[in-house]
Parts: structure tokens; sequence; C-alpha cells
């Protein structure tokens, strides 16, 4: 009996410590309520440095007017997909504002590239191409510089313009050419027709053209640019002479020259000049200069066959040079 009433005595106890509790309760809930979503903007804050937010913010797309040439910062406002309105306010030193926000467009290779990149042992991280050493010339690449240095050059010297041709049997005896060359062109100064004479005639001409006829020349008349040609091989006598010896004409061992033509348009001719007073004194020296050269040198002085041209030959005789 004892044991029940204690049990019957606690069990009102607490009945009336809740219902005095209850008593005091609130007439609301405790849970706190939802915060009102404001429209207000926070106030901007001032930052020198990038503000980077998660993956889910998109920047809006930049005013077209009104930034431009401003001296203020540059707003701009970004939208979250869960938070409200946020205002920042970036400062213009910040790098990386004055270019675009938008990412440039993924190359449609970048599986390939990716590919290829992870396959390559070595990857270069400069986009630049790599420079490569200069490849070492080899002697098939000298053989084929000389080849084409030489192309169109005759008697192994480049500067001796011209072309080979086919050996020349005359119709008299003592006429004749084993190796002919027509030239066009020697060091630079050319010929007002192709001469057909051999080898030897052809590098006399060269030397008589750069140690005689051009410093005697000089500047007169901008240099010399090329030489009236009116005779080179024939197979005729001397002078067209019956019964005379054959021609060094007719051996291919001579040439006739008439004039010097000069770059500004002007010539030196042998048949007016020779005793004129402007020219005949550089007519002279380009005369005597061939004396040496060639074995044979004749001018207007020589006969009257020779008025109007210098006969030029490589004949070689016991005396030397004969020259008038």
């Amino acid at each position: 009996m004892r044991k029940g009433a204690t049990a019957l005595v606690l069990v009102l106890a607490g009945l009336w410590t809740t219902s005095a509790a209850l008593a005091n309760a609130p007439e609301r809930s405790l849970r706190p309520s939802a915060r009102a979503v404001t429209s207000q903007l926070i106030l901007p804050r001032e930052t020198t440095v990038p503000v980077y937010y998660n993956a889910s913010i998109r920047p809006i797309p930049r005013p077209s007017a009104g930034l431009t040439g401003s001296s203020e910062s540059a707003q701009y406002i970004v939208r979250a997909a869960s938070l409200p309105m946020i205002a920042v306010r970036i400062a213009s030193s910040v790098p990386g504002v004055a270019r675009s926000l938008r990412p440039v467009a993924r190359p449609r290779d970048i599986a390939v590239l990716a590919r290829n990149q992870s396959q390559s042992p070595v990857r270069v991280a400069s986009s630049e191409p790599a420079e490569t050493a200069p490849r070492r010339e080899t002697r098939r690449d000298r053989r084929q510089r000389t080849r084409q240095t030489r192309q169109g050059s005759v008697c192994g010297d480049r500067s001796i313009r011209g072309q080979e041709i086919s050996s020349i049997r005359g119709r008299l005896r003592g006429c004749g050419v084993s190796s002919p060359v027509r030239i066009t062109e020697i060091d630079g100064v050319s010929l007002t027709q192709p001469a057909t004479i051999n080898c030897e005639t052809a590098r006399a001409l060269k030397t008589w053209i750069n140690n005689g006829v051009r410093p005697a020349v000089g500047r007169l008349g901008g240099g010399v640019s090329s030489l009236r040609v009116i005779a080179h091989y024939s197979c005729r006598t001397r002078n067209n002479q019956p019964g005379a010896r054959v021609s060094e004409h007719g051996r291919g061992k001579a040439v006739d020259i008439a004039a010097i033509n000069l770059n500004n348009g002007s010539s030196l001719t042998v048949l007016t000049g020779w005793r004129d007073r402007t020219q005949r004194r550089v007519l002279r020296r380009i005369h005597s200069s061939a004396c040496g050269p060639f074995g044979t040198v004749l001018g207007p002085d020589a006969d009257r066959h020779h008025r109007d041209h210098f006969h030029l030959d490589t004949a070689r005789h016991r005396g030397g040079s004969y020259c008038r």
C-alpha cells in the first residue's frame, strides 16, 4: 500500500508541473520565419583584386554605352541563382577588366590536339614554332648551285654568256672552228649581235673590256653598255680580196667592233669619232689597250678597209702583237 501511494503522489506532482509550464507557453511558434527578400541593392564595395564566384554565376553583357572613356570604375551586376542581387564595383586598375569576359570558342580539333600532345614525349609550352638549325650545304647542293650559276655560260667562265655550238667546217681550205661558241654578253657588256668565235677570242674580249674599254670610258655617258659587232666568223679571204690568205674571221679568231655604246644612249663611233675632238682621245686609248690581249689590232690608220671599225684577232706573230 505504501509503494502504491508513493507512486500516485509522484504522478500527481508531474502533472502539476506540466500544467504550470503549459500555462506560460508563447502564443506563436519559436521557429524562425523566412527572411524577406528585398529588392534593395547592397552598398557597393571597392576592391583592387578580381572577384571570383562559383560556376553558377554568369556575367551580364557589358553595356554598350556609358562606360567607354569614363574615368570612373566600371560596375558589373551579377545575379546568383540562389542569391539576391549583388552589386560589386571593380576598380579600373584590376588586370583583365579592359578585355571582354566572353570566353573564346573551343577549337573544333581540340580532341585531336589533346591526343597528339598526350602521345608526344615532349610538350612545347609555347605556340611559336621552334627554331631549327640551318641545314649544312652538301656536295650535291654545291654542284647543283654551280650548275645553275653556270647555266648559259661558256668557256668555263661564268661572266661569258652564250652557248656552245657544233663544230664548223668551212668551204675554203683553212676555214672552220673545232669548238665554236656564240657569245651574247661578256661580264655585263652585251654584244649587239651574237658573235661566233672560239673561247680564246672570247677571253681576250673580256680582258680588253675590263682592262681597256671600261677604264678609258670611265663615267662618260654612264659607262659602257654594249659593243657594236659588225663581223665575226666568216669563211673568207683577208679583206675579201681574191687570192688572198684566209682571214682570221674564217678561223673564229676575229671580231670587228664599230662602236662603244654607252648607258645614256650615246655612242663612241669609230667612223666619226676617231678624229673628233671629244671622242678621239678615248677611242685611241681603247684601240691601244687591245694590243696585248689580241695579236692583231687594226683601226682607221691601218688602211681604208678599217676606217669604220676595230679589227681584233688572236693570231700570234713572232714579233709580238701587230697594232696599227
